[in-house]
């Protein structure tokens, strides 16, 4: 009886030093814990945050809340995740820095990110073999990178589901754009809608991406616009609006439609149109709600309204976690982006062993493999193997080219009578190369 109290004893004092080492050291699943390699999990956000041109702090808000929701439950597959976020600035060499940090800090992925320097943050990615999970889909690059994974169809189905939703209810389109590289694509997409509902093409009008005055362009998009009061005397059959005016400016497209209200003494009102990232539900809100500007415009998404339930999860990770960061807005499409990519990322670890090291590769290559990922219904199931490739010219991994068409009525966007969902890859396919 002694030698067995004895025993026990130096089981009981073993047991509990291993403990404490394992608090200090952070290693291995400890008794009660849930079952998992016990590794940290390191991933990067980044975005451009306090720039003069697009922002998008929603991204990297997401993120940090993601961290803190999956890990007071226990981690990925009890493995803790550990999010890094990123300024870009907008910039190149911002972009490339980021990517940078991440290689230097061992990521095994960057999720849910927004930059429009794809050549400056793929190529650092692509040397280590790291996987770019769920970007926002504003350079072409994550549609070519065979280490890029996209959520969506970013800009290309976004404009060609707007050419669809406005060939279908008008006769002339302006589009107003900014000067950019990922603005110089946007006209030939916008097109390719235009062209499946026989239609000519846009007006191209272009902006500086940092202007605080759009008026010129404003009377540009104005200058060859029909009253629609005789657009309906003449095109009563069809009831289109005989003149459209859309703006994808990001943050300066609430500026353009500022002035272009302010430059339409004549009350053409034409019809407006535009996507989501460059109008939301909170800019109509802060924009007067029913009395917005914004009231009836067209607008195209990826995803599905606001206000639908899929999007429920997200919005109790968003109150119990985001601790009052007004940048994560749940309306917001960067947010929504980052909250679907970090969805896959989590479905992708649990298809490893709890006792498997994870590394940037074994990602890659799982994501390679991988039948139909899930994402609660928010996007169809997203697979990026060889035979998922779409053949669109300079947007081969495109793999989800679905789109929802929304407007605004009473304050809200809600989703459009008649055709709500489209896929827009095969507009793509025969449409002419963007990039």
């Amino acid at each position: 009886m002694t030698a067995w109290r004895h025993t026990a004893t130096l089981s009981r004092t073993f047991l509990a030093t291993a403990i404490g080492a394992c608090l200090v050291a952070g290693c291995g699943v400890l008794p009660g814990d849930s079952e998992g390699s016990g590794q940290t999990l390191t991933v990067m956000t980044f975005a451009p945050e306090g720039t003069k041109a697009t922002n998008m702090p929603g991204m990297t808000g997401m993120a940090k809340a993601y961290e803190r929701w999956v890990n007071a439950k226990g981690g990925l597959s009890g493995r803790k995740l550990r999010v890094l976020t990123c300024n870009e600035n907008n910039t190149p060499s911002g972009a490339a820095d980021c990517a940078r940090k991440a290689v230097d800090e061992k990521a095994v992925a960057v999720v849910g990110s927004y930059s429009q320097h794809g050549r400056a943050f793929m190529a650092p990615l692509e040397a280590e073999g790291i996987p770019f999970i769920g970007g926002y889909g504003v350079s072409s690059e994550e549609f070519q990178s065979v280490l890029s994974y996209p959520v969506n169809g970013g800009q290309p189905v976004l404009l060609a589901g707007a050419g669809h939703q406005l060939g279908r209810a008008c006769d002339e389109v302006a589009l107003v754009r900014p000067d950019t590289l990922a603005g110089d694509s946007m006209p030939i997409l916008l097109n390719a809608g235009l062209k499946a509902n026989k239609m000519a093409e846009a007006s191209d009008i272009r902006a500086a991406e940092d202007s605080a005055d759009l008026s010129t362009q404003a009377r540009e998009a104005l200058a060859g616009t029909t009253t629609s009061a005789a657009a309906d005397s003449k095109d009563k059959a069809r009831q289109k609006a005989k003149s459209c005016v859309t703006a994808v400016l990001g943050e300066r497209t609430e500026t353009f439609f500022d002035a272009f209200r302010r430059a339409d003494s004549q009350n053409k009102k034409p019809q407006i149109s535009s996507v989501l990232g460059s109008v939301s539900q909170s800019l109509v809100d802060r924009t007067g709600g029913k009395e917005s500007p914004f009231e009836g415009a067209f607008l195209t998404s990826w995803y599905p309204v606001a206000a639908d339930p899929l999007w429920d999860p997200m919005r109790k990770v968003i109150a119990d976690h985001a601790f009052g960061d007004d940048g994560v807005d749940p309306d917001d499409s960067g947010t929504q982006t980052t909250w679907i990519a970090y969805t896959v990322l989590n479905e992708v670890v649990k298809r490893f062993k709890p006792d498997e090291n994870i590394t940037a590769r074994k990602v890659t290559r799982s994501l390679n493999q991988a039948e139909g990922v899930t994402t609660g219904g928010l996007t169809p199931d997203l697979s990026w193997r060889y035979q998922d490739m779409r053949a669109v010219a300079g947007f081969p991994r495109i793999v989800n080219g679905r789109v929802t068409f929304q407007v605004v009525q009473a304050g809200r966007l809600v989703a459009q009578e008649g055709e709500q969902t489209m896929d827009m890859t095969a507009t793509l396919e025969q449409g002419p190369r963007a990039a």
